[in-house]
């Protein structure tokens, strides 16, 4: 805990940069479209799993990876590299292909992508029309996202870095049903979620999307590096459904709020970058959520939450 306690000066701020939507809005764009493109693939080719955690990337040493996929010579994994800046996909026959991650455009990624695969023999039916965005152009016509910011790609993986370490540390203290925590392509956003194991009621007029993602009662909390009002990254936190009472409940810290038209609590990123103990103040603000849309919602707690000896 000591050593956990003492990460100040550079050290706290490699670990917790500064990421202001003003300065890499334009690369934020951009690597959300080549990291749909890649996620689709995934879409394509792995089997599909409930809630469709089929679907997500994951923080890797490196950067974002999609964990192996099976094709028909054996498995791959398409990585975006964000120390060397590349994209880098490598079959377990010991093949190798890299793209540069560089300032260049969605449409021509998406080619360069589509080639290296094929050089590989992975075939894929990927559908080329991006998701969850206001307005979308398809892969191959996209010139207007072409930017990249090495520096700003660093920081948002080093953030993904320690947020999705702390996550799986709360994460380890539920033994119910738990996601992985896993990053959400379309929405652009790290997430673990938790379930009390009893089926949701059906979600009027919901599309087969939602009813897959929200078939059963969930909390879920994570991070999102911002985009239109906010200009700042947020941590979030939500129940589905959402019992009476949980937009009201006491959570912590006292900066975190509950905003009515998202129906999710959030706390800024820079209100935890700035603490005095970032870490603890997440790890407050994902378990008083996460107690509020439990206890609320009327789980078992005691039987779907670990003891101190079993998560230390």
């Amino acid at each position: 805990m000591a050593q956990e306690s003492s990460l100040t000066g550079s050290a706290k701020n490699d670990a917790w940069p500064a990421l202001p939507l003003a300065d890499w809005s334009a690369t934020r764009d951009t690597l959300h479209m080549w990291t749909q493109i890649v996620g689709k693939l995934r879409l394509a080719l792995a089997p599909r799993m409930n809630h469709w955690w089929e679907v997500p990337l994951y923080v890797s040493v490196r950067g974002l990876t999609t964990s192996a996929i099976p094709y028909r010579s054996g498995i791959f994994e398409a990585e975006f590299d964000f120390i060397d800046h590349v994209l880098r996909i490598v079959t377990s026959r010991n093949e190798t292909k890299t793209i540069q991650l560089a300032p260049r455009s969605v449409a021509n990624f998406y080619r360069e992508f589509m080639v290296a695969l094929a050089s590989l023999g992975i075939q894929a039916q990927i559908w080329p029309m991006p998701v969850e965005i206001p307005n979308p152009v398809r892969f191959d016509q996209d010139t207007a996202h072409a930017s990249y910011d090495p520096v700003y790609a660093n920081h948002f993986w080093r953030i993904l870095v320690t947020v999705g370490a702390i996550t799986k540390q709360f994460r380890a203290r539920f033994i119910g049903k738990a996601s992985p925590v896993h990053f959400f392509w379309g929405s652009f956003d790290l997430a673990a979620s938790r379930f009390s194991g009893r089926r949701a009621p059906e979600r009027p007029g919901a599309d087969s999307i939602t009813k897959v993602a929200y078939s059963h009662e969930l909390t879920s909390s994570g991070w999102w590096p911002g985009g239109g009002q906010f200009t700042s990254p947020m941590f979030y936190a939500y129940a589905a459904p959402e019992p009476d009472g949980f937009r009201e409940a006491p959570v912590l810290p006292a900066k975190a709020f509950y905003h009515k038209q998202l129906g999710e609590f959030l706390l800024s990123y820079d209100d935890v970058r700035n603490a005095s103990d970032p870490r603890a103040t997440l790890l407050d603000f994902f378990q008083s959520t996460y107690e509020a849309g439990a206890t609320l919602g009327k789980w078992d707690r005691a039987a779907l939450e670990a003891q101190p000896q079993e998560h230390l």
